[in-house]
């Protein structure tokens, strides 16, 4: 009987995620729970799109490496993504931080893989795929995997084109003709641009593809030396680039949300790039598509009731215009306007929510004001409360960032 390569060739694929990170960046949006569990889209969580893009991809062995403040995280997991088939070899793991090989937590991203190396070795996987569980994309990592295959590669490393100004972020490549890598730099202070690409560089997804053997043998070479940072991009790439066979992947290769030429791949990892990916969401036409029933948003979500509006009087008239409201709302005579109502918030009457992320369980009371917000889980705003308006008056009680986003939360409300 005849198989799909590409199938099989993910049948005998492992994939590891790395989700132990803070965002500190995100600021008091992450001091309970780490930043793959912040939620977004109304419905999901940032880890979701890491999840979810495996399971599409048909990578169905799956490792979870949690660290900061994971409860949040691990509760999700367990919740939403236990519909695997174990008996047919499908499951998602989820694996502390356990110090199974020293005294200490993951000092990088190579120390974290190392740390778990028995589940490569328990798994007996012919190829691992080690990604990030804290960015917003969608993309067939089996695509990637029969690149590497068709290359030989010891390692394929997952890139995309960014402006050289914001390069200083990433991994910066230098590519010969082939995309066989002969130079990596991590976060350069002066990133090199592409042959002619004046102002954009070669920039490391942190997504790689390894060949197990070589992987587990490398990481074992990079645990034993004293200098090393053990991360990827800092140490063990930089180093394999002159002896193995290190290959850039092209994201836009096996992206699968194209909008018109370019490639949608997010770090929503300030409190503005978060606010605005999730209100791009709102547009008419955004520029990620989670209508996708080819490539669905996967991830069991809890029943709760349809969202309801009510009331049709003048000055008194429930409604969203331009807006995400998940199930669970009651929109009961307030507006919103171009904003993402997370499960189970309720807007009382005379209140207004323009451009704003209300995450989930939110209480608007009477003729509450919300402009250009975040608002986390649980706040309960009173009546008459306004935000968004006064910039001087919210900065001496909430968090106001470069571009005059208001991020509130429980504890703000409770210092204020």
């Amino acid at each position: 009987m005849q198989t799909d390569p590409m199938r099989d060739l993910v049948h005998h694929t492992y994939a590891l995620i790395l989700a132990g990170g803070r965002g500190s960046r995100l600021r008091q949006l992450t001091d309970h729970r780490a930043k793959p569990a912040v939620h977004f889209a109304g419905t999901m969580r940032i880890i979701d799109f890491a999840l979810g893009n495996c399971v599409n991809s048909g990578l169905r062995r799956i490792g979870v490496l949690t660290q900061y403040k994971a409860q949040s995280l691990i509760r999700h997991i367990e919740r939403s993504w236990g519909f695997l088939e174990a008996s047919l070899g499908e499951y998602v793991d989820i694996v502390p931080a356990q110090q199974r090989l020293d005294q200490t937590w993951y000092t990088g991203t190579a120390n974290a893989v190392y740390q778990n190396i028995d589940i490569l070795r328990e798994s007996k996987p012919k190829y691992v795929v080690v990604l990030g569980g804290d960015h917003i994309y969608k993309m067939d990592y089996g695509v990637m995997l029969a690149e590497h295959v068709e290359r030989r590669a010891d390692i394929s490393v997952g890139c995309l084109e960014v402006p050289v100004s914001d390069a200083t972020e990433f991994g910066v490549m230098t590519v010969d003709d082939q995309d066989h890598v002969i130079a990596f730099d991590e976060k350069p202070a002066q990133p090199k641009s592409l042959p002619g690409k004046p102002g954009e560089a070669l920039a490391s997804m942190g997504i790689y593809a390894f060949d197990t053997d070589f992987l587990v043998e490398q990481l074992e070479i990079d645990a034993a030396d004293p200098n090393s940072n053990h991360d990827f991009g800092k140490d063990m790439i930089p180093r394999l680039v002159n002896k193995a066979r290190v290959f850039a992947h092209r994201f836009e290769s096996s992206c699968v949300n194209m909008v018109g030429d370019r490639a949608y791949w997010r770090d929503v990892g300030t409190i503005d790039a978060y606010w605005e990916a999730n209100l791009d969401l709102t547009h008419v036409v955004p520029e990620l598509n989670l209508y996708d029933e080819a490539w669905p948003m996967l991830g069991r979500q809890p029943h709760r009731p349809p969202a309801k509006f009510v009331f049709d009087y003048a000055g008194r008239r429930g409604f969203a215009m331009d807006s995400l409201v998940s199930d669970g709302c009651i929109i009961s005579g307030a507006e919103v306007r171009r904003s993402i109502l997370f499960y189970g918030t309720r807007a009382s009457e005379g209140s207004r929510v323009d451009d704003s992320v209300v995450l989930p369980d939110v209480q608007i009371g009477r003729n509450v004001v919300l402009r250009r917000c975040v608002v986390d889980k649980l706040c309960v705003l009173p009546d008459g409360f306004k935000a968004g308006v006064d910039v001087e008056h919210d900065r001496a009680r909430f968090h106001v960032t470069e571009r005059g986003v208001v991020l509130i939360t429980p504890e703000m409300l409770a210092a204020a």
